[in-house]
Order: structure tokens, then C-alpha cells, then sequence
């Protein structure tokens, strides 16, 4: 019996590497569930550790084949001994015949409008065909424009925002960051922005303690590069002021990252050891729960990340990358300009010194809420609003799905 009271969310994400993408949609898929009881959410990832992580009821995924990013820009697949073409008409296959069973009432893509590679596009012309409505969801920072106009003009990006999308949720506020800044783009495809503020991040319930990272009620910080994959300059540096100054005032916390080389784990470890202020762990699905706890964060200044450190107010040093995209650092440089984070450049050096210099200054730094920003993390509030626009929408009006172009 098909109960179309029941609402249906398809939410795609292709997850080629790291934990952004996946930590993003499975926030607002939890959201959307909470918000209403009505609503079943199913996530499409090619996410290799989607499996680690718990989801609430009303909230599953399909895990698509995964792929990887080689240094030279190109696409290999992760696990299977197929073809790069191959794997990718597998993923395709799945996810248009996952669209097809599942027959959503609304579909999120999250930041690749046609997908990898344009694997999304026949499902895509499959929801036009349904009128079905298709939200591209955008971080705050997608890359410099110099980087993310030749991108997209390659990927021929706008004219599928005009064909296939109904609008575009833009997860942050205009007057922190505007994604599409120096993008030549049509006012049709402004005039589908809704901008959401970003998404409040919560404790999950009944996590226990892990000795591993307990420090007996002492006050830590939380270095984490989040998946871990370009966080070894990050975590060495912060090592390295350990080793430099032992006198530094509060013990820290290492998390890796799941995705961060096995080797580089094992000779890190072995120099933590040697350091009786520090402790390490390779990765926590719950990270909330560390950083809830923690006085202060080091990070890279992902959009997660960033996220978790406005929720719980977190004194913050972000240490952003700047290869092979400066999201991080335009991030950290906007968000310090307006007083929410301290930003230290990596300037290859790496001065054990300098460090250490700023980890000492850490607790003496405000704390994001000290510089009031109206609906800055009114993020999920917002999703869970225009989401329910759509899915209760009246078969009486056709103009809505006709915004697109």
C-alpha cells in the first residue's frame, strides 16, 4: 500500500573523498525527519565509511560504488577492479533506478549540479519529466572564481541550474560569503538563491566517554582536519609545537581522520607517546561529542567543521588549506574579519614557534557568540521551511515547478 501522505526525500551526495559532503546531508536529512514524522529520507552516497555512522529513524541510504581523485585530476575506482567508465555507469545505473523505485516527492543534489561526471543528469531529466522539484544545496564557499568559473563553464553548469533546478539553498548568509561571487551566472539563476544561514550542530545522546579521550576533567583542545586525507601538515605542526614548548598550558586531543594515510597515523603516534599532553585517535562518528566538550578547536575550517564551532561556541584557531582550492581560506578569512575565529596561515614554513604562540593565545580569544550575527545558524530551520513548501505543495499550481528554465 503506497501512503502518499508519507513524504519521500531523495538527497544525493558523490562523496569521491573526505567527510563533508555525507556529514552535510545526513544533518539535514535527520532534520527533515524531526521536523516532520511524515517525511522518510534515503541518501545516495558513494561515501566508503557511510556505514560508520547511525542514522535516525526514517532516515537510510544506498551506497553507490565508490570512486577517488587521483593527484592528477583525474577519476579511478576505489575498491572494484573496473574501469573508471565502467564504475560510472554503475553508479548512474543505481542512482536512476534508486530515483525510479523510490519515487521521491523532493530531491536535494548536493554541490555537483550534474553530478560526477554527469552522473546524475538522466535522473535529473527523469524528475523534469515527473515534475518532481530539485534543490541544488551549495556550502557557503564552493572555490576563488578565477578556479570555479572555468569549472563550471566546463561541467556546463548554469544551463542545468536553469533546466533542472528549482532553486538553490545556499547554506550560510549573503553578507558572510556568496558562493557564486565573480561567476557570471543569468538573473534567473540569482533570483532561485534562498539563503539558509548554517546548520546548527547538535550532541547525539548517550555517547559515553572513551578513555582514550578523557583527560580526567581537564580542560583540551580538539585539533581535528576533519576526514583526515590533507590534514598531516596540520597535525604535524601542531606536534611539533608540543614538542618545541612543553610548557604549554592545556593538553590536546589529535582526531586524524578515518581517511588520513596509515603510515603517517603510525609515525605520529609514535611521537605523541613520547608527549604526555597529547593523545590521539584515528576517528569518532561522533565528533560532536568532542567538540562539545573541548575549551578550544584547532581545525582546517571545513564547512562542518565550522559549523560545529559556531553551534557550541568554540574558541577556534582554523589553519586553512589553500591547495587544490582556497574554500577554506576565504572561509577563515571572512569569519575572522567578523570576529568568530582566529586564522593562522600555513605558510610552508611551519614554525613550531609561531604554533605555539597562538595556541597560548587561544583561550584568551571571544567566543564566537560574542559577535552577534542575526540567523546565523538558523540553517536547518530554514531547510525544514522551504523543504515542506515543496513537498506540500498544491497539484493545483504548475507555476512552481515551472521556474525552471
Amino acid at each position: 500500500m503506497d501512503d502518499r501522505r508519507h513524504k519521500r526525500v531523495l538527497i544525493y551526495s558523490h562523496d569521491s573523498f573526505g567527510l563533508g559532503h555525507l556529514r552535510r546531508c545526513r544533518t539535514i536529512a535527520h532534520s527533515l525527519v524531526e521536523a516532520d514524522k511524515d517525511v522518510s529520507v534515503l541518501i545516495l552516497s558513494g561515501s566508503p565509511i557511510i556505514g560508520s555512522f547511525d542514522f535516525r529513524a526514517r532516515v537510510d541510504f544506498v551506497r553507490i560504488p565508490g570512486v577517488i581523485k587521483l593527484r592528477n585530476g583525474e577519476y579511478t575506482s576505489l575498491n572494484l577492479h573496473l574501469h573508471i567508465e565502467e564504475t560510472l555507469r554503475l553508479r548512474a545505473s543505481i542512482i536512476t533506478h534508486t530515483a525510479e523505485a523510490f519515487r521521491p516527492d523532493l530531491v536535494i543534489v548536493d554541490k555537483e549540479p550534474l553530478g560526477l561526471r554527469g552522473e546524475v543528469q538522466e535522473t535529473l531529466e527523469l524528475m523534469r519529466e515527473r515534475e518532481v522539484p530539485v534543490i541544488l544545496g551549495l556550502r557557503d564557499v564552493m572555490d576563488e572564481p578565477a578556479q570555479l568559473a572555468p569549472e563550471w563553464s566546463r561541467k556546463n553548469v548554469v544551463p542545468a541550474l536553469l533546466r533542472y533546478y528549482d532553486e538553490l539553498w545556499v547554506y550560510g548568509l549573503p553578507h558572510i560569503c556568496d558562493p557564486l561571487e565573480g561567476i557570471a551566472v543569468p538573473s534567473a539563476v540569482r533570483q532561485k538563491m534562498r539563503y539558509t544561514g548554517y546548520l546548527r550542530r547538535q550532541v547525539p545522546a548517550h555517547h559515553p566517554i572513551d578513555p582514550a579521550t578523557d583527560f580526567a576533567g581537564a580542560p583540551f583542545l580538539l585539533v581535528t582536519p576533519g576526514g583526515g586525507g590533507d590534514g598531516a601538515e596540520l597535525i604535524d605542526w601542531v606536534i611539533s609545537a608540543y614538542e618545541s614548548d612543553p610548557g604549554l598550558p592545556h593538553p590536546a586531543l589529535l582526531v586524524f581522520g578515518p581517511f588520513m594515510q596509515p603510515e603517517q597515523q603510525a609515525e605520529f603516534q609514535q611521537r605523541v607517546a613520547r608527549l604526555p599532553r597529547l593523545k590521539a585517535i584515528t576517528f569518532d562518528a561522533r565528533i560532536e561529542t568532542l567538540m562539545k566538550r573541548a575549551f578550544g578547536v584547532v581545525a582546517m575550517g571545513g564547512y562542518n567543521t565550522f559549523c560545529e564551532i559556531l553551534s557550541f561556541d568554540k574558541r577556534a584557531l582554523i589553519v586553512p588549506r589553500t591547495r587544490p582550492r582556497l574554500e577554506q581560506y576565504i572561509r577563515a578569512a571572512r569569519a575572522a574579519e567578523l570576529g568568530l575565529v582566529e586564522m593562522l596561515v600555513d605558510d610552508g614554513a611551519r614554525d613550531p614557534g609561531l604554533m605555539a604562540a597562538a595556541l597560548r593565545r587561544l583561550p584568551e580569544q571571544r567566543p564566537p557568540s560574542t559577535g552577534v550575527i542575526p540567523g546565523l545558524l538558523d540553517g536547518l530551520d530554514s531547510v525544514n521551511r522551504l523543504a515542506a513548501q515543496w513537498l506540500y505543495r498544491q497539484a493545483a499550481q504548475p507555476g512552481l515547478i515551472a521556474l525552471r528554465g
